[in-house]
């Protein structure tokens, strides 16, 4: 089960031909977990891919989970903690389905999230 599920609004799907786009400007958006703040730009449950751009408030924790998806981070801002390693500007983590881990941002952060179905062909 996935920690965060998207709340309405505009977001894309990967398209048949061509290319997509959506602006990223408007609101942050609850993603149902206190302190983490998204910006859904793809959900393609189909293609089984999200990214999101989350905002993480200072001070916001997650316990122990993982997620169904392989979860790729690149925190753009701040720096926050999974338990394994502290992360900051220019890191970029990847975790393996089922692979657990909690979050601790005593500072906040800003990260490009992106989850892709484990069923993908990637081995």
């Amino acid at each position: 089960m996935a920690m965060f599920e998207a709340i309405g609004g505009e977001t894309l799907q990967v398209p048949e031909t061509g290319t997509a786009m959506v602006r990223a400007g408007g609101a942050w958006r609850e993603s149902g977990s206190p302190g983490f703040l998204v910006k859904p730009f793809l959900e393609d449950a189909k293609a089984g891919l999200r990214t999101w751009l989350m905002k993480t408030e200072p001070g916001a924790t997650a316990a122990m989970h993982a997620h169904d998806e392989i979860e790729q981070v690149y925190v753009l801002e701040g720096s926050f903690s999974d338990g394994i390693a502290d992360y900051g500007p220019g890191d970029f983590i990847v975790r393996a389905p089922g692979a657990p881990h909690l979050t601790a941002c005593p500072d906040g952060a800003l990260s490009l999230v992106i989850y892709a179905s484990a069923d993908r062909g990637i081995k």
